[in-house]
């Protein structure tokens, strides 16, 4: 005898109790039935098939004339019998209804955060955008006070416009950061097979070719592809070995590696740049992607803070995670994952 030929057998036995005692103490038998059953994984079509050997065997095996009372009792059993489960169904209903109300609520505030990003976007946009012109007047203006009144100013006048201008370079130069991660965020992506060691063997022949009395040894990896938004992935690689120029330029042997391992803790290939420049402590690590934030003072090495922000948003975009580790004066690595496909900004 199997568990549903079980369960038949004392569903008969507590509705012959009912039928013949036809009081509240038999009527609960259904009810505790109906949570083992519900207990031991029976489900709405074991109880139907489980009532209908009953009615068979027992309501219309009955006289005629007792046939009418005993289905009526049959009705009232097998609704006490299924109370449980009417419980339980309601349960689910009460949890999806509430489910599909906080889904609403997310999806409004999700529509409400996009809007207010593409407003931020928008806005720092046009601030960068419209903040150059008066920039390139003021550049200018004090330029043409260097060639034509030179011979008007004293030392600490020049001086002081040599300020200036350098004030307006470094301005200029925070603008083409903001600028750079708005377009990071707004790019439509368009993602293709990369070589990847060949961007990095291009972008670091730039770099040399710039300042071509640095002794740097490049090591790169050869063979690395990756699907991506090549443009983005540039800016990615330009950022990241662009950072470990800066921070190796007071080492006479200068290192800088690029390559891939498979130390990513989710099985994820994670690419590497690392270089053996000034690092920084790993107690500050979690303020490295912020926009405007800086381990090291200008005076030290030059920059925005504006450079690991768009690192971050590239490879965010591209599905994946960034992280560092460092140690003051002993170097940096940045490893970098890119998940397959791309996501929004």
């Amino acid at each position: 005898m199997n568990e549903l030929d079980g369960f038949v057998t004392d569903y008969a036995a507590a509705f012959e109790r009912y039928i013949e005692a036809g009081d509240e103490a038999a009527l609960s038998l259904a009810y505790e039935l109906g949570r083992s059953a519900l207990g031991k994984g029976f489900g709405l079509l074991d109880m139907t098939l489980a009532h209908q050997r009953v009615v068979e065997r027992h309501v219309l095996s009955a006289p005629p004339a007792e046939q009418p009372r005993w289905a009526a009792r049959a009705t009232d059993f097998l609704r006490e019998l299924l109370s449980p489960f009417e419980m339980t169904f309601r349960g689910y209903r009460d949890a999806n209804r509430e489910l599909l109300r906080l889904n609403e609520q997310l999806a409004q505030q999700k529509e409400a955060v996009e809007v207010v990003n593409r407003e931020l976007q928008s806005f720092s946009y046009s601030v960068s955008h419209d903040l150059r012109a008066p920039l390139r007047a003021i550049d200018r203006f004090s330029q043409a006070l260097v060639d034509d009144h030179a011979g008007q100013l004293d030392q600490d006048g020049l001086k002081y416009l040599g300020r200036v201008r350098q004030a307006v370079g470094e301005m200029g130069q925070l603008i083409e950061g903001l600028l750079m991660l708005s377009r990071v965020t707004r790019a439509d992506l368009s993602p293709t097979s990369v070589d990847v060691s060949a961007l990095v063997r291009r972008i670091a022949s730039r770099f040399q070719a710039a300042d071509p009395t640095r002794q740097v040894d490049f090591v790169i990896q050869e063979g690395l592809t990756e699907v991506g938004d090549e443009p983005l992935l540039v800016v990615l690689l330009e950022n990241l070995l662009g950072n470990a120029w800066k921070f190796t330029s007071k080492r006479p042997q200068a290192r800088i590696e690029f390559g891939r391992t498979e130390r990513d803790q989710k099985g994820k290939a994670e690419y590497f740049v690392r270089d053996n420049g000034a690092g920084f402590d790993m107690a500050y690590a979690d303020k490295l992607f912020g926009a405007f934030q800086r381990l090291h003072s200008t005076s030290e090495f030059e920059g925005t803070g504006i450079g690991l922000a768009t690192v971050e948003r590239v490879v965010r975009r591209h599905g994946g995670t960034i992280r560092a580790e460092g140690a003051v004066d002993r170097g940096a690595t940045f490893y970098f994952t890119l998940g397959a496909g791309t996501r929004g900004p």
